[in-house]
């Protein structure tokens, strides 16, 4: 009994741990959205422009996932984390004291580094102290840190944009270090001696990049972070445009909306534990279907009312798919090569954040300043990521 207390009293630091690194991560891709608002104004930037300075940010994340994964399945995901999170706090430093377009971007790049090891070596890391039925469950938690991430970005973060965008990243910063300080105590030192874990072959990465699965979730994971980060990152400019709102009132707005990225990561867990286990396939592509409708419901609307309704369900569906799709590799693929097929995978969703930005600040200029084009443009991306989710075999081999 002792034992089993303990290990639930360790499971639960794990957990509390991971998702507060987690909810730096995402409260740091979350702010620079609203951030944006006052450095375009302040800098004289383009659409074009703020959206390369985002974009900046997921080439990086892109470029570092395979190499992420692979380090934390060779060294054990603590080493990983750490150096992630470190990077993530340095950077929220130096992007407040900055003033220049290129050093924006050199700065976003950098940061983009740190995040790119952190999905991977979390995957890794519940593969390393979790059994098998509980990973599902666990990894939506995991996601479910957008929304918190999102409240503290929408909430603390905007106040302070609105007074000042630089003490904005004084704070991320500052939560960052805390969270790296609570990794360095808390995260276990060594992978538990735990044969199941243990890669019994050395990875054929050949073998990953052609694996069918590997190839159709990269690319289901790239048009469905092109809706979600297109909508994180041109949503604030949008809301406060068509409506004539405030940052203080964005924000308001704008953590409503992360509660809900909250709801949806946290229900697609619980549902798929215990209602669609092994039907993961329609469940999502019933969310894909749901979100693309709300999409285009969301950009006809003309009442603010109508239109955070929307927004609220296109929320809960596109998270809860995103969710449902980075937690089914856990069931997909065998557990020791888990922390690089995160890594091959997650490369497509940053992918999709790197083509968002820019793409979208692209389509709203061509358009005169509408933003119809570019959100009909994602609507079709969420569409298309529902059709091939239908090829996705069930059974995986496990790629070596």
């Amino acid at each position: 009994m002792e034992t089993t207390s303990a290990n639930k009293k360790r499971h639960l630091g794990l957990i509390i741990t991971l998702m507060m690194g987690y909810t730096m991560a995402y409260m740091d891709k979350s702010l620079i959205s609203t951030a944006m608002i006052p450095i375009a104004k302040q800098y004289n930037l383009s659409s074009s422009q703020t959206g390369l300075i985002m974009s900046a940010f997921f080439l990086s994340y892109a470029l570092t996932q395979i190499p992420s994964g692979w380090l934390a399945d060779k060294f054990g995901s603590k080493i990983v984390l750490l150096t992630s999170l470190s990077f993530i706090t340095v950077f929220a430093f130096i992007f407040g004291i900055v003033s220049h377009l290129f050093i924006f971007m050199l700065i976003r790049f950098s940061a983009g580094v740190g995040q790119g090891g952190y999905p991977s070596a979390t995957s890794r890391a519940i593969t390393e102290n979790f059994d098998q039925k509980q990973r599902t469950f666990v990894q939506s938690l995991m996601l479910s840190t957008s929304g918190i991430g999102g409240i503290l970005a929408f909430t603390l973060g905007a106040n302070l944009i609105a007074v000042n965008w630089r003490y904005a990243y004084l704070l991320l910063g500052s939560l960052c270090l805390i969270a790296t300080i609570l990794a360095a105590l808390f995260l276990p030192r060594k992978e538990p001696a735990n044969a199941a874990t243990k890669q019994k072959t050395p990875i054929k990465y050949v073998s990953l990049l052609t694996n069918r699965n590997v190839l159709l979730l990269f690319s289901i994971l790239i048009l469905v972070n092109y809706l979600l980060y297109g909508i994180m990152s041109w949503l604030p400019t949008y809301m406060s445009q068509q409506f004539d709102l405030t940052i203080s009132t964005l924000g308001i707005l704008l953590a409503i909306n992360a509660a809900f990225q909250t709801v949806g990561s946290f229900s697609a867990g619980l549902l798929l534990s215990k209602f669609f286990l092994g039907r993961e396939r329609l469940f999502i592509v019933t969310l894909c279907l749901a979100s693309a409708l709300f999409l285009v419901g969301f950009i006809l609307a003309t009442s603010l009312v109508v239109s955070m309704i929307l927004l609220l369900l296109l929320t809960t569906c596109s998270v809860a798919a995103f969710t449902s799709i980075f937690s089914w590799p856990h069931k997909l693929f065998d557990e020791s090569i888990i922390g690089s097929v995160i890594g091959l995978i997650n490369t497509g969703s940053a992918v999709g954040g790197v083509l968002a930005p820019m793409t979208l600040g692209f389509l709203i200029e061509v358009a005169s300043g509408s933003f119809f084009l570019a959100f009909i443009s994602m609507a079709v991306a969420i569409l298309a990521s529902a059709i091939i989710i239908l090829f996705i075999r069930p059974k995986a081999t496990s790629a070596h």
